[in-house]
């Protein structure tokens, strides 16, 4: 096992389990939501119903044996806007498609970004208060926060990313402070603008250096041949990534330039709505341990499950502890 997570207290099994963040929310939820944004109802009723979900989702990830737990997010929508909502100096876009046909208002930077004080860490705390199973910290991290706003405030690109970075920072601050141990630093525009990897880096340092913790980043859905193995400088001990939607095509390039970190390796695909088999899964498994150390080797979904029905959500992830049980 990871030798920071030893010294954090942290005993993971053989192959540990986690999900990337996001759950479905449940159809009261998003009723309740649309209400709340209408008037309808008032924040302390809406709050009520986001507990609710958060405690479904931890019952059910404690039932199905998940190593390292996650909230589910019933509280945010966009994993960008949510954090653009609740920062200063961020003003409100029009609505832009994400994936399918599912729409955020993209945020605009107006003005200086600030911290305005703990944005999910009474969050952490509800959730971790819910379950035996360490809960992951989620945050979606700066690069990524600067690429999908708009920017009408800063010279250029990488300075509002390092503006934001101190921002995250306050925040991965904290989660800690909190108690949190794990945390994880949402970077999927990472691997899209392949050109702005340096700088992507460079803001992972800004919020990370010196924190005590162990850090995941989850880069999805890009173009990994042209930032690896570059992408294994990003200051993290475990990069999470989308494999089996991509047909396990990075394996032919740990390969040749074996993966130096822990990896949280994408073993079923998000965005479908296949539900993979056991078997499917296990070979998936199989092909991994051939090119990932054991012990450096964690298991998960592609990417977060918002797009997926709670049913669907399950099965896969009943699929995935079917298949690392049997390798246990």
């Amino acid at each position: 096992m990871n030798q920071k997570l030893k010294k954090l207290g942290i005993d993971l099994p053989f192959l540990p389990v986690t999900s990337v963040g996001s759950f479905p929310k449940p159809r009261y939820l998003t009723k309740a939501r649309a209400d709340f944004n209408k008037q309808r109802i008032n924040k302390e009723l809406l709050y009520s119903f986001e507990q609710k979900a958060t405690d479904e989702w931890l019952a059910y990830q404690q039932k199905a044996g998940i190593d390292v737990a996650v909230d589910g997010e019933m509280y945010r929508g966009d994993m960008v806007a949510f954090f653009a909502e609740n920062m200063p100096g961020f003003d409100k876009g029009g609505l832009v498609r994400s994936y399918g046909n599912r729409f955020y208002y993209k945020p605009i930077i107006v003005g200086e970004v600030k911290w305005p004080g703990p944005m999910t860490a009474d969050w952490w705390k509800y959730a971790q208060s819910k379950t035996d199973s360490p809960v992951k910290g989620m945050l979606t991290g700066p690069y990524t926060i600067m690429d999908w706003s708009f920017n009408e405030h800063y010279d250029d690109r990488e300075t509002a990313a390092l503006a934001l970075a101190d921002c995250i920072r306050d925040e991965v601050g904290a989660l800690i402070e909190a108690g949190c141990k794990i945390i994880q630093i949402d970077e999927p525009a990472i691997s899209v603008r392949t050109d702005e990897l340096d700088a992507a880096i460079e803001t992972m340092h800004r919020v990370i250096d010196g924190q005590e913790a162990y850090f995941i980043t989850h880069i999805c859905y890009g173009t990994f041949e042209k930032i690896y193995p570059k992408m294994l400088d990003i200051p993290v001990d475990n990069i999470d990534l989308e494999l089996s939607n991509s047909n396990l095509n990075m394996l032919e390039m740990f390969k040749k330039h074996p993966f130096t970190k822990d990896i949280t390796f994408g073993v079923v695909d998000s965005h479908s709505h296949k539900i993979e088999d056991v078997e499917m899964i296990k070979d998936r498994i199989k092909q991994a341990l051939r090119y990932i150390p054991e012990n450096q080797l964690w298991i998960d979904p592609d990417c977060g499950f918002k797009t997926r029905s709670i049913e669907e959500s399950k099965d896969k992830l009943d699929n995935i502890m079917a298949a690392v049980r049997a390798f246990r």
